[in-house]
């Protein structure tokens, strides 16, 4: 048989299995980016398309009429002060107590690290529940205070701002924490050495350095919150650009392009958004990157030093579970009695049993359990296909296989969600097959096939994916959704095991004769199941409250998810918003057992997933 040496090796493979091993990396890695073109480039493609395209070809009219529509400028305006107020406090919030907590020790300081994730098992739009009972005009803070402030009347702009800070500061701990860990306290030695007071040696030391990992959090901190959905929903607060497309989504179906144009000028600005903070914030920085060359010593904070660090840790836990307090108080409450007190005067537990028994409730429950599940199982074949070829391939391709599934975190979930309904009104599902490609295929094809396969074949089937009419088909769409937004989190936890498990296993079972496929199936894929279950969870858990493409692409009761489930109570009246703060608790419980599941798991590793 024909051989090939393997100069790396001194190995002699035959020919034969070297091209089965290249017709299997690529072959892989080929599907993979059909597949991610497919639902991830496309459905931004059409976005795009449909904001500048017109009835003569290409325009940027559509672009220039909404920035000459003054609601349209406000919208926007207010989106980018959120985002940049969100980021702003989440910063200041966490990069303070990463510092205390990667360099210094001091009383609990084992408790607030495991609780710091405490405000992420709660969704910030179901939060803003519980701070309008709190906050709002009859409220607990005016009831305790014999006050009639309308604090969220007023300023609900900065409330949509501290809502979503006190939920995302978590992303933007975990990168800095992990990059002040991998620092080589030698630098900060020398420095103090030489006369460097610590205030000099944190400004123009420690956080250039740290620079990257605080950049790589407040990234998704600042695209999360400039595209947040629910939390203005909640707030009531529809002057933002991210509500303005939602109730622009009925004139898609009437062809409209101002919606279209609305989440292209969403898309360009938070690309533009971070090219600027990369620029700004993470280029150079890189350069002057050093990992530790020793464990880092934390010094003992003891004293006053020792309290005010615990009482920062512990003001900002405080702050951070007010809405989750406020959240659970409501569910407990019978309906119409927590009205100017501080608090309800009368308690139920009936709100727990509806959160599970109306039908409403019921139908988003199971549907979003169904729906998590089947995205944590695509993800997972997915993950594990992606990660084998970034990690124990050398297939040309595979460094732009790895940013395109990092692509997700950095694309607004709301544009990805507007692109597949662009998607669905487009062939083979609506509409007709281009025009080029139809007198292509005319060429090759009888006129009857030609006829059959440009009249939108796959309408009216059960394969036909449809967001509005009358009998819509969201659900394959939802699991798509799901599992392309959510791929980064196992793609980067199953990285990280491979990284960590030596490739040499795989290749001694190979050797005793194993294909593989088994190889990898019974020795390294037990090896990495806690990466797997880690990101299998968080896909599932953050696919359960996903909010953007719940409230987009389910329009009908029938199809509701948890999410859309809850906001639909919140706008019912009567016991509406009882019942939807009771399944918000559903919700905690749920994120509280997956977060620290992962968190046990992963370790520090945890904050990587969270990186842009």
């Amino acid at each position: 048989m024909s051989t090939l040496q393997d100069a790396s090796k001194g190995e002699r493979i035959p020919i034969s299995k070297r091209l089965a091993r290249f017709l299997g990396q690529y072959g892989v890695m080929v599907s993979v980016f059909l597949v991610l073109g497919a639902f991830l480039l496309y459905p931004i493609a059409l976005t795009v398309q449909g904001g500048l395209s017109g009835p003569d070809g290409w325009t940027i009219r559509h672009i220039q009429d909404v920035f000459r529509d003054s609601n349209e400028r406000r919208a926007l305006f207010n989106s980018l002060k959120i985002a940049l107020g969100t980021t702003s406090l989440a910063t200041c919030i966490a990069l303070p107590l990463a510092v205390l907590s990667a360099r210094y020790r001091f009383p609990f300081k084992s408790v607030f690290n495991a609780t710091v994730l405490v405000p992420m098992i709660m969704p910030p739009f179901v939060g803003a529940i519980g701070v309008k009972a709190l906050l709002g005009r009859q409220g607990s803070l005016n009831a305790l205070l014999g006050t009639d402030w309308d604090i969220l009347g007023d300023g609900k702009m900065f409330g949509i701002m501290v809502v979503q800070a006190l939920y995302l500061f978590p992303i933007i701990y975990l990168n800095a924490t992990a990059a002040l860990a991998n620092l080589d306290p030698a630098l900060d030695e020398a420095a103090e050495n030489l006369g460097a007071g610590p205030w000099h040696r944190l400004f123009r030391i420690v956080l250039p350095l740290v620079r990257p990992g605080i950049f790589a959090g407040a990234t998704i901190v600042l695209i999360w919150s400039f595209t947040e959905l629910g939390t203005p929903l909640m707030f009531d607060f529809d002057r933002v650009t991210p509500v303005r497309i939602f109730y622009g989504l009925k004139e898609v179906e009437n062809a409209s392009p101002r919606p279209y144009a609305l989440t292209l000028v969403l898309l360009t600005t938070a690309v533009l958004m971070y090219s600027i903070g990369k620029l700004l914030f993470g280029g150079k920085a890189h350069a002057m990157y050093a990992k530790a060359s020793r464990a880092s010593s934390e010094k003992p904070l003891t004293g006053l030093a020792g309290y005010a660090a615990t009482g920062a840790f512990l003001c900002v836990t405080l702050l951070a579970v007010m809405p989750h307090i406020g959240v659970i108080l409501t569910s407990i409450t019978s309906p119409g009695q927590w009205y100017r007190s501080v608090l309800p005067s009368a308690f139920t537990g009936d709100n727990y049993v509806h959160a599970l028994t109306y039908d409403t409730a019921s139908t988003g429950i199971t549907n979003s359990l169904m729906l998590a599940t089947l995205a944590m199982g695509v993800n997972l074949v997915l993950g594990v296909l992606i990660a084998y070829v970034i990690v124990r391939t050398k297939a040309k391709g595979r460094g732009a296989l790895d940013a395109l599934c990092m692509l997700p975190i950095a694309v607004p979930g709301l544009v990805m969600a507007f692109g597949y309904v662009a998607m669905t009104l487009r062939w083979p599902f609506d509409g007709r097959l281009p025009g080029g490609l139809e007198r292509f295929l005319s060429v090759l094809l009888p006129d009857t096939w030609v006829a059959s396969i440009s009249s939108a074949p796959l309408d009216g089937t059960w394969l036909d994916l449809a967001v509005l009419g009358i009998d819509p088909n969201p659900f394959p769409l939802l699991v798509i959704a799901y599992a392309i937004r959510r791929l980064p989190y196992v793609v980067r936890s199953t990285v990280a095991g491979l990284q960590q498990t030596s490739g040499e296993l795989e290749e001694a079972a190979v050797n005793l004769g194993a294909s593989r496929v088994t190889a990898v199936r019974k020795v390294i894929l037990p090896l990495i199941m806690a990466n797997l279950i880690a990101g299998g969870i968080l896909v599932f858990s953050f696919s359960m409250l996903e909010v953007s493409d719940s409230l987009i692409l389910a329009q009908q009761q029938k199809h509701y998810p948890f999410t859309k489930a809850i906001v639909a109570f919140t706008e019912r009246l009567g016991d509406g918003p009882y019942v939807a703060s009771a399944m918000g608790v559903w919700g905690m419980a749920l994120l509280t057992t997956t977060l620290l599941g992962a968190s046990m798991l992963l370790g520090k590793k945890l904050g990587a997933i969270f990186r842009a």
